[in-house]
């Protein structure tokens, strides 16, 4: 006697699971790269200000230094300025504004992709399209995975530790999904 099964019980294919799996793959690492590019921007952020607002308030000093009419005033001035200098220098030269700004939209670009693969997997890969079709969708994120590496700026090895810390304590877990697992 056949079993007949309904799409509840539907079992996938071995290249069913081998193109879910493949998808889980590009979701994970869309998440780990998406919080490596979120740390990053943070931190480029933080330096943005930890540069600017020294800057702002040494060449304040400096330039009210610069108008009293004592020498040790006058030296002060001076060495502030050359630190101002310095400070400028590094700002200029590093970016961090820019690079605060390409991280965050890296981030936000890898986070829309592990999106679209969490959904494909969970979702389109337990519908009725072939595994013809499926795979091509596949093969589209593993695509634009690609690309997204290529443009993307390269997340500081330390940037990726804090970031895969973070997701190991639950960082990125939804409480709907801590809610089905019990």
């Amino acid at each position: 006697m056949k079993i007949q099964t309904t799409t509840e019980e539907k079992v996938a294919s071995k290249s069913l699971e081998a193109i879910i799996k493949e998808a889980k793959r590009i979701e994970e690492n869309g998440l780990y790269t998406s919080k490596g590019h979120f740390t990053s921007a943070n931190y480029w952020s933080k330096f943005h200000l930890w540069v600017g607002i020294p800057t702002l308030v040494l060449a304040t000093i400096a330039g009210t230094a610069a108008l009293g009419q004592f020498d040790t005033k006058n030296i002060i001035a001076g060495v502030l300025s050359i630190i101002i200098v310095l400070f400028t220098a590094i700002a200029t030269f590093l970016n961090p504004k820019e690079k605060a700004s390409n991280h965050l939209t890296a981030g936000n670009h890898y986070d829309s992709l592990l999106t679209r693969a969490r959904i494909f997997w969970t979702i389109e890969c337990h519908g009725d399209k072939t595994e013809e079709i499926l795979t091509e969708k596949l093969m589209y994120l593993s695509e634009e995975k690609d690309r997204l590496n290529r443009e993307s700026p390269q997340v500081l090895k330390w940037a990726f530790k804090k970031a895969r810390r973070d997701i190991e304590e639950g960082e990125a877990s939804y409480k709907v999904d801590d809610e089905e697992a019990k």
